[in-house]
């Protein structure tokens, strides 16, 4: 079994790529696809556990790839890991800025730390990534940012504490790639809609119960796969992209399209796009869907 990603083989030869909570979910997916092209990986995040768990998956479908664990919430270790990058691989050639975290809780019920919390792991993070990697390798070098953001085009009760951090990443794409471009950096960013990826699982029931219901707001009536997140950051990762700087690539099944006047009919014509051949169901779906066949 491999892969099977869209894209033709050996894309992204010789080139390395650092992905940022790459021990799960979506970047875990994107480290896979990533690797089957001929991409040097880098994947980090704050659990050596859970990369060496990626990692191993990797070696074993005979991908490269190197961990590093550390908090991209902080500047210190953020400048030093980076650094440490650069010396065990060499230049970066492309960045994404995927790590994230968040809870559920109304506006009212947010501590001030809880709101911090929330806003540097979904913004000052990708913020120092971004500036290391551009102040290390790619001001000199050149090279492709993509930072995961969030379906936040009108509001996002329970999530207002990440929905400001997402908005926050989507301005600073708009303006690194006004300020990054005379160094031949590319800077977009992807905005998921609610995929089915094991983040799901991370979060309280009454939530999980929200989530599950809004399948039926989606006007694709299902939930993306990390297979389609991935393909669509691997695309303005890719020399494909290179005209495209400073946008938001939505992944949303057109959720933000949706109208209080029309009712989307119910169906099943749209078929996910499935290419990672060790993708999992999440927990919290796979229960419902036991349930509903018993």
């Amino acid at each position: 079994m491999h892969y099977k990603s869209i894209y033709r083989e050996g894309l992204f030869s010789s080139l390395l790529v650092v992905i940022t909570g790459g021990g799960s979910g979506i970047g875990r997916c994107m480290a896979h696809e990533l690797t089957a092209l001929g991409a040097k990986v880098v994947i980090t995040g704050r659990e050596q556990r859970k990369l060496d768990r990626v990692a191993k998956e990797i070696r074993e479908d005979g991908g490269e790839v190197d961990t590093l664990a550390f908090d991209i919430r902080e500047e210190v270790a953020v400048q030093e890991s980076v650094a440490t990058i650069i010396e065990r691989h060499g230049p970066i050639d492309g960045l994404v800025n995927n790590a994230g975290g968040q809870f559920s809780a109304l506006l009212e019920d947010i501590s001030a730390k809880g709101w911090e919390t929330v806003i540097r792991t979904n913004l000052t993070g990708g913020f120092l990534m971004s500036r290391e990697v551009m102040r290390q390798s790619m001001r000199a070098n050149g090279g492709s940012i993509v930072s995961i953001v969030a379906d936040n085009w009108s509001s996002m009760p329970y999530l207002g504490h990440t929905a400001a951090a997402r908005a926050g990443m989507v301005n600073l794409t708009q303006t690194a790639s006004i300020e990054w471009a005379h160094y031949g950096i590319r800077i977009n960013a992807v905005a998921p809609g609610i995929i089915a990826s094991s983040g799901l699982d991370e979060y309280d029931p009454a939530a999980q119960e929200r989530i599950r219901k809004r399948r039926k707001t989606v006007p694709l009536k299902r939930f993306g796969t990390e297979e389609e997140v991935s393909a669509a950051v691997l695309f303005l990762l890719s020399p494909a992209a290179a005209f495209i700087t400073g946008t938001t690539l939505r992944v949303d099944g057109g959720t933000p399209n949706t109208h209080p006047g029309y009712a989307i009919p119910d169906h099943n014509r749209s078929e996910p796009f499935q290419g990672f051949h060790r993708s999992t169901v999440p927990a919290m779906l796979q229960t419902r869907q036991k349930e509903a066949t018993e």
